[in-house]
């Protein structure tokens, strides 16, 4: 096969096959784009489920270590100590000590 000679034109057939390259990688680039965003959306949500996994399991750690702290609490309070001052409580005549221990068993009984 000849070459062709300088100055004169370009085969058509290297012309054809360029064009034809082209026109693949241009019709090829809608799908790629397309692609490429689904996979970037697909990895966002996974992301934001994982986080919100992780959330909720730090939440509940954080419920655990509350709840554990209170029980100790309680627990380490001596029964006297307790049974002396709801006796001193339940024996008051005041009716400022009463109103008291009546928003006391109020702000109880709607926490719960």
């Amino acid at each position: 096969m000849a070459l062709p000679e300088f100055g004169k034109g370009v085969s058509e057939q290297i012309t054809d096959a360029v064009t034809q390259a082209n026109v693949k990688v241009l019709g090829d680039s809608p799908a790629m784009a397309l692609s490429n965003l689904y996979q970037t959306i697909s990895q966002s949500l996974s992301l934001s489920a994982q986080n919100a996994v992780t959330a909720q399991q730090q939440s509940n750690i954080i419920h655990q270590a509350t709840t554990t702290q209170g029980v100790s609490l309680l627990y380490s309070l001596g029964t006297a100590a307790v049974a002396g001052t709801t006796s001193e409580v339940m024996q008051a005549d005041d009716p400022e000590s009463l109103a008291n221990m009546l928003a006391i068993v109020q702000a109880l009984k709607n926490a719960s």
